[in-house]
């Protein structure tokens, strides 16, 4: 294999990848150098982020004596799995060697060959694995066809990193829904625009980057009307040769300007729902610009993201404003939230906020983000946290 990376320390791959979680007690499994490969199966697989849905995002080292000699990450659906393309770079190297994968190997047939098959045929002698598949065609089996044919199997190396990596994954399987994140911008006395409605910009360049990252891991973008009247956004990754999601207008009359951004469809496509027979001639003029529009009736997060779970998606991102967040929240549309925050004020008794009316009356009844991380991006403050399941 060409270019093969010099081992580097655990410390240097993949930097801030650890999931915090203080129901885990820290992981102690395997060896550093184990750490280390497995962090580097981890970003393997982001090269195809946003890419990959419905299927997760995979890497693979192969190590023999200590060098690796063959790693691999699944492109797309469709396309041979990260093992796949280790094996075929080891070659003869795979013989009596170790593979790191940051998934359990499949164990059945797909569009694809059981890898579990080929890690037998190869002849390695250890599989290093991150997580168990959840997928009830894998769950377990890969693992079980592997110790079968004698090859020592060991489980659960940067676990939660590997979850992390594929929350979307993992959410769609157990729950048949894509995960939902609600990311929004903030000033410090929580409004999202001012009085007028303008908004650009709330946060700095390096959040806006943030973002367009964000947006490129995610299979789907969703804003409702308004912001596409006042903002007109382009809702893409704004990156040469990034994932740009599906971008997602959710508007019962279509009360929409003609001339917006998001009708541009040569470099991202775009989706717009609304309910049934409404403004039929913007519908037309819609898809004579390439749009595709669905009619939902009623029109409702949850209808949307089961409609986005049908289209064979995993995670999509709310860039919406603070009526259909809520909404969004209440129908469990949403389970993370990244949030912004930017050491500004603008005042202002009806400046918009991020989130509309939840019917929440006392503090006690407060929504509580889980697994809380913050960090300081730019000037600004980024809170990254998740929605109780058993919120509302």
């Amino acid at each position: 294999m060409d270019n093969l990376p010099m081992i580097a320390q655990p410390d240097a791959l993949i930097a801030g990848s650890g999931f915090h979680d203080d129901s885990h007690p820290k992981q102690t499994l395997g060896s550093d150098f184990d750490h280390a490969m497995m962090r580097r199966c981890i970003e393997l697989a982001r090269r195809a982020l946003g890419r990959t849905s419905p299927n997760p995002m995979v890497g693979a080292v192969i190590v023999k004596d200590g060098e690796i000699v063959g790693e691999g990450f699944h492109p797309r659906a469709g396309e041979p799995h990260a093992e796949v393309f280790a094996l075929k770079a080891a070659g003869e190297n795979a013989g009596g060697a170790t593979i790191y994968v940051s998934l359990e190997p499949c164990n059945h047939y797909g569009r694809t060959p059981p890898c579990s098959e080929g890690l037998v045929a190869a002849g390695v002698a250890k599989v290093v694995v991150g997580t168990v598949d959840p997928n009830p065609l894998v769950a377990g089996g890969g693992i079980a066809r592997l110790r079968a044919a004698g090859i020592e199997v060991l489980v659960g190396v940067e676990e939660q990193a590997c979850k992390k990596l594929n929350e979307g994954f993992i959410h769609r399987i157990l729950h048949h829904r894509p995960f939902g994140i609600l990311k929004y911008a903030m000033t410090l006395d929580g409004k999202i625009a001012t009085t007028t409605g303008h908004s650009a910009w709330v946060t700095n360049k390096d959040a806006r980057s943030e973002v367009h990252q964000l947006r490129a891991g995610c299979d789907a973008v969703i804003v409702g009307g308004n912001t596409i009247r006042q903002d007109n956004p382009y809702l893409t990754s704004h990156r040469e040769g990034a994932h740009n999601p599906l971008r997602v207008v959710m508007s019962r009359s279509l009360d929409l300007p003609q001339n917006a951004r998001i009708w541009e469809t040569a470099e991202a496509p775009t989706l717009v729902f609304t309910e049934k027979g409404a403004n039929p001639d913007f519908q037309e003029l819609l898809r004579n610009l390439g749009v595709e529009v669905v009619e939902l009736t009623p029109l409702t997060p949850d209808k949307v993201m089961a409609y986005l779970y049908e289209r064979g998606f995993c995670s999509v991102l709310w860039e919406c404003g603070g009526l259909l967040a809520a909404n969004a929240i209440a129908q469990g549309a949403v389970q993370k939230v990244f949030a912004f925050i930017a050491p500004k004020i603008v005042g202002g008794a009806h400046a918009p906020t991020p989130v509309g009316d939840l019917g929440l009356t006392s503090m006690s009844e407060a929504l509580s983000l889980e697994r809380v991380e913050i960090r300081v991006v730019g000037s600004d403050c980024l809170v990254e946290g998740y929605l109780p399941s058993h919120q509302l």
